[in-house]
């Protein structure tokens, strides 16, 4: 009878104190809670000049007949609502450019997780040395301007001086003639300084696995094969996950590759994608309306990505 006082006082003593710390932390001064807004300041004003309101002309020039006209002030800008955008839409150019920008950016990303996760298993297998001349070479891959690597692919896919054709005795074949032929190539660039953002983060990855799982995987009999995809891939799947969205985002939007490597989009159109597109629309044919029309579709396919993106860095300690 005695202990019932007792323990009720000493759990509502728990709760007053419990409830006493929480009112003590969200009372905190101003200055206090505002403290790390302070820092972030300079660089939300820097981000806000350089992405809102460039963002923000893009989306109000979508909605205007904005052309040549209007850029030299002989005409005024007027207001045509989602007009551009059903041109656009109604355009069957524009669904088989799209089309073509999912599918290579889909082979691009497939292509470098590939060979990115082949290197970082590989990395763990080789001593030190070679270990680091890879490490070096890949990261001076990543390294490399996107017009300097594309320029140097050229080079080597010269059909008259490049070395890639005389190794392989295809004569004069050029690559940027044909549709498919060109895609290859530029993917293969892609691929080329892509691929060292996915190798050094799927190894970072690896190397925090514990031993003993992979010992116990190779007691076990499992082929290098199986204890990548039933041991390391489901232990790696955030990583995988971020590194698979985050060349996505990349893939998607590639323009100096296409641009350098295809003169533009290729013969005819053949080898656009929507980067180029844009910019085709925009600058070669002047409609800036239709080519900001373009841009704003491109930031909503990469905008429901990235909050995907985002989602899943906040997960990543959580189960996929």
């Amino acid at each position: 009878m005695s202990g019932a006082p007792f323990s009720s006082g000493g759990a509502v003593r728990g709760r007053v104190r419990v409830l006493g710390g929480w009112s003590r932390s969200s009372s905190r001064p101003w200055g206090v809670r505002a403290t790390p807004w302070i820092y972030l300041a300079p660089a939300l004003v820097v981000l806000g000049g350089l992405l809102v309101y460039p963002v923000y002309q893009l989306g109000l020039i979508s909605f205007l007949e904005y052309t040549q006209a209007q850029v030299s002030g002989g005409e005024p800008a007027t207001f045509q609502g989602f007009g551009n955008y059903a041109t656009l839409l109604g355009d069957s150019e524009f669904w088989r450019v799209l089309l073509a920008t999912v599918v290579f950016a889909g082979a691009c990303v497939v292509s470098t997780l590939a060979v990115g996760c082949a290197l970082a298993v590989l990395l763990t297998r080789v001593r030190a040395v070679p270990r680091l001349a890879l490490m070096l070479a890949a990261l001076g891959a990543w390294a490399t301007p996107a017009v300097t690597g594309s320029t140097v692919w050229l080079l080597l896919f010269d059909p008259d001086f490049g070395p890639v054709n005389r190794m392989l005795g295809l004569g004069d074949h050029s690559w940027t003639y044909g549709r498919y032929s060109a895609f290859l190539l530029v993917l293969l660039e892609v691929v080329w300084c892509s691929f060292p953002f996915v190798m050094v983060t799927v190894y970072a990855g690896i190397r925090a696995v514990p031993t003993e799982v992979l010992e116990a995987a190779a007691l076990d009999g499992a082929s290098q094969w199986r204890t990548w995809r039933s041991v390391l891939a489901p232990m790696l799947r955030p990583i995988l996950v971020v590194v698979t969205i985050q060349s996505v985002i990349w893939d998607f939007k590639v323009f100096t590759q296409i641009y350098v490597m295809t003169n533009g989009g290729g013969i005819a159109g053949q080898n656009l994608v929507l980067n180029v597109y844009a910019y085709q629309k925009a600058f070669a044919s002047s409609q800036y309306s239709l080519g900001s029309a373009i841009g704003v579709v491109m930031l909503l396919i990469l905008l429901a990505v990235t909050l995907v993106y985002l989602r899943l860095l906040r997960r990543q300690g959580e189960e996929l």
